[in-house]
């Protein structure tokens, strides 16, 4: 049940992400553009936020999107390091990075048996007998 607790904490951080994007989409569009990336990244991004917290919380492959997620979280630091001279984007800078520890412990473990959806990859591993 913590399992289930922590992606649902984590997910809960990404939708915020997507209503934020969705109802004031001009912040996310001033930081892309202030690195030469066009406003219009806001919308896919905002997507991705919506369907990678759904499947941190239901399934598919949450190793997976645990793994994309870590990763994500890891790069975005990348724009607000560029806006460090505002103490609080290197506060969110340092939180993307503790999320993203947090991802890769989801990934390392698996969701645990609170999961709407197993969808397997490849297929389990027989024991060998003895």
């Amino acid at each position: 049940m913590l399992n289930l607790t922590g992606r649902v904490l984590i997910a809960v951080l990404f939708l915020g992400g997507t209503f934020q994007k969705i109802l004031d989409p001009s912040q996310v569009q001033g930081m892309l553009t202030g690195i030469a990336l066009p406003a219009w990244l806001v919308w896919p991004v905002a997507l991705f936020n919506l369907v990678a917290a759904l499947a941190l919380v239901f399934g598919p492959w949450v190793r997976a999107w645990a793994l994309v997620l870590a990763a994500y979280c890891l790069v975005t630091s990348f724009f607000h390091w560029q806006l460090r001279a505002d103490p609080w984007q290197v506060t969110i800078m340092v939180k993307n990075w503790s999320i993203a520890g947090g991802l890769l412990i989801l990934a390392a473990t698996g969701p645990g048996r609170y999961v709407k959806w197993h969808v397997r990859l490849w297929p389990r591993r027989k024991k060998p007998d003895h």
